[in-house]
Parts: structure tokens; C-alpha cells; sequence
């Protein structure tokens, strides 16, 4: 087995998705050198995220990403929730957040475009920053003084390497938090949801359709949301429907249909299948080892503030290291933990769940309250201002700024 001795004193990085390259991206600029290592040979294209809330674009747009996004993407100024056996809507325009962001709106884009995006600035612009790709975290140790990380590269290769701290940005799945013994709390929701895209133009056949729809049917719910050239559908399967039958084609075919009947099939362009989980692990900082992104922090896609919380997790943690190797402390570590995992419990996990029993209610006198309190919401500037605030994810930012 191979051993880098070299530049003990950088930060190594578990993960190469978009909180892992941010994070690297941030150090980089910093003056301090890292490590990543990324599993996959190539960056990932299947359907993951693909909502931009305004705070990140606002991160982002220092480096010039976020021009890169909006050229990708496709701007929503407007979301809403829809009733859709009845045509009525809420409708939520971002545009009353112009004081408070210089992105007054969702992006649309792929999470895939975000990581490639990072990885090219990278390897362009930050010569202090090493991307291994096909390199999969093994095991590591600690000790007061640093880490060593063994990884295996694509041949099977182990290899070790030295840092001074470990971020595990690894995902769900995070090996470095599996073997740091540590429990995901929260739990996993029963049913299972399907993506399926499709270049089906439902914006000329539906009145009002916004970018981003959240809608209740007679049969329970499903969401609608444009990218630049196709259509997200996250659909549900049919009561006493497996999971099976309920990602075949010919089932999702049918509820495409019964959300718009068409003369001709539907396009299904990709489909994927997923749970959903709420879940939060009990401590992000473990000596020289910290946890950000899904390892972290898992919830309901509703809403879309997975991705962008592990990005928000990612400039947090790169500021507190850049203090730390600017020689304030590594107690400052700590604080990374105390501003970060409470706004993951309040305003990502409960955000997000929230939005989602919202959407799976199926009482229609619970539905109505619900809609006419959104419409109220939405049609009032301040209500919807503090609204946008918390969907947006702004109030969660600061209020962890203020955390000390």
C-alpha cells in the first residue's frame, strides 16, 4: 500500500459532490491546500436535486457559478401548490425578497451541472486543490495531530494519506460516518416516490402552471417542475400498488395520463425511484473528523433544501477552518456544529416535512384550510415575505450566524 506523506497539514475531503467541491472551492480560495477523494470515476448524471434557493446563488456568485447555473437553468420567479382537480393555487412570488437577496428566486438546474461546474473551476483556477476520482474511502485514524485516510482506487489499490482534518461530505450512505459508530436518528417514510422526466410541454396545456408546482389530486399528490428543457414529475404509487409495478412504465404512463390525458404516450425520459428519509446525526464535529451535507443530514425532498442546506454546511465549515489555520482554535469547530445542526433540525428537517404531510393530506376540508391559508399567505407582502424567508432558507441562515 501506497502512502502520501505529503502536505500532512491539508484537508482532506470524503465525497465529491457539490458539498464536497464547495467546500474545496472555499479552501482553495483560502490558501489551503486539500485533498478529495470521490468514489465514482465520473460525476453522477442520474436525477438528484435540482432546485437553487436564493441564499446559495448568492454564495455562489462570487465565484462566477452562479451565471454558469442561470445559463444552465431555468429562473422561477413564482412557485406554487396546486389543487389540481379544481385548477385553484397559492402562488408564492419570490420577487418580494428583492431587499433581502440579490437572487430574488429559484434555479432550476441539475445538481450534476453545480458538481461539474465546481470541479472545472478546480482544476482550472486552484492548484492546491487535488481531486481524485475513483478513489473510495476506505478507513481512517485519527489522533491528536492529524488523520490518515486509506482509500482504494479503481483497480483495487489501497492507498493512504495524511491531512490535518476530514470533512465527510460522502452522502447518505457516508462511510466515514458509518465508521465513526454513529447513529442516524429520525426515521424513514413509507412510501416510496418516483421520479420520471419527460419533454411533455405540460406549460401549454395547463392554465397558470408555474415552475415549481406542488399539487394535490383525488388520488393523493404529485409535483411538477420544469428544468430548462423537460419536466421533473415526482409521482406516488396507488394505494396497495408495490413498488415494483409502481416504477414500471406502463404505471407511470398511466399517471401522467391522469394528470393530463393525451392522445399520444408520454416520453418517459428517466426514471428513478427513492425513500424518504428525516434523519440527523446526534454530533457533526468527532475530533479531527467533521460531517456535512447527507452525512449529516437527510430529509424530504419537498421544498428543496437538501442540497443547498449541505452547501450552506459547506461555506460554514470552510470559514471556521480558515480561522482555524489562521491560528484562532480548532474549538471553533464546535461552532460550525452549534450554528449548523439546529438549523438542520428547525428549518430543513421540520421545513421539509412539513411540506411534505401538507402534500399527502388527502381530507379535503384539511386541504381547503390549508389552501386558503396559503392563498392568504400569498396575497398578503408581509405574510408572504416571512414565508419566503423560511422557504427560502434565509432565516435559517441567520439565525445560525447569530448562534455563537
Amino acid at each position: 500500500m501506497s502512502t502520501n506523506k505529503l502536505n500532512s497539514q491539508r484537508v482532506i475531503i470524503a465525497g465529491g459532490g457539490p458539498v464536497g467541491l464547495t467546500a474545496a472551492l472555499l479552501l482553495g480560495h483560502y490558501g489551503i491546500e486539500c485533498l478529495v477523494l470521490e468514489a465514482d470515476a465520473d460525476v453522477p448524471r442520474e436525477l438528484r436535486a435540482s432546485t437553487f434557493h436564493p441564499p446559495t446563488l448568492d454564495m455562489l456568485d462570487e465565484f462566477g457559478i452562479t451565471s454558469r447555473l442561470i445559463e444552465a437553468g431555468l429562473v422561477a420567479p413564482t412557485w406554487q401548490v396546486r389543487w389540481h382537480t379544481t385548477g385553484e393555487f397559492a402562488e408564492f412570488d419570490l420577487g418580494v425578497l428583492r431587499a433581502h437577496t440579490a437572487h430574488p428566486y429559484r434555479l432550476q438546474c441539475e445538481q450534476w451541472r453545480l458538481a461539474e461546474f465546481l470541479l472545472e473551476y478546480i482544476r482550472n483556477k486552484l492548484p492546491g486543490i487535488e481531486v481524485l476520482s475513483g478513489y473510495r474511502l476506505q478507513s481512517f485514524a485519527q489522533n491528536e495531530d492529524g488523520v490518515e485516510v486509506t482509500a482504494q482506487d479503481a483497480a483495487g489499490e489501497p492507498h493512504s494519506f495524511l491531512g490535518a482534518y476530514l470533512i465527510g461530505a460522502d452522502g447518505a450512505r457516508s462511510a466515514v460516518r458509518s465508521q465513526l459508530g454513529l447513529t442516524f436518528e429520525g426515521h424513514t417514510f413509507p412510501e416510496t416516490t418516483v421520479l420520471a422526466t419527460t419533454s411533455f410541454p405540460f406549460h401549454e396545456h395547463l392554465p397558470d402552471l408555474s415552475f415549481i408546482n406542488y399539487c394535490w389530486k383525488d388520488s393523493g399528490t404529485f409535483s411538477l417542475l420544469r428544468l430548462r428543457d423537460l419536466w421533473r414529475v415526482s409521482l406516488y404509487p396507488l394505494d396497495g400498488e408495490s413498488d415494483e409495478d409502481a416504477v414500471s412504465p406502463v404505471s407511470i404512463q398511466a399517471k401522467l395520463q391522469e394528470i393530463l390525458p393525451t392522445a399520444e404516450p408520454y416520453d418517459i425520459l428517466e426514471i428513478r425511484p427513492y425513500r424518504i428519509h428525516q434523519r440527523v446525526v446526534q454530533g457533526y464535529v468527532h475530533g479531527r473528523v467533521v460531517l456535512a451535507g447527507d452525512a449529516a443530514h437527510i430529509n424530504s425532498p419537498s421544498g428543496g433544501m437538501g442540497m443547498n442546506g449541505g452547501i450552506h454546511d459547506a461555506f460554514n465549515l470552510a470559514g471556521k477552518l480558515r480561522r482555524i489555520y489562521a491560528g484562532e482554535g480548532s474549538e471553533l469547530l464546535q461552532l460550525y456544529e452549534r450554528q449548523r445542526r439546529p438549523i438542520a433540525v428547525k428549518h430543513v428537517l421540520e421545513q421539509s416535512g412539513k411540506n411534505r404531510a401538507r402534500m399527502q393530506e388527502r381530507d379535503s376540508d384539511k386541504r381547503r384550510r390549508s389552501l386558503t391559508e396559503l392563498q392568504r399567505k400569498a396575497s398578503d407582502e408581509a405574510l408572504a415575505t416571512q414565508h419566503l424567508l423560511e422557504t427560502s432558507m434565509i432565516s435559517g441562515l441567520r439565525e445560525a450566524a447569530a448562534i455563537q
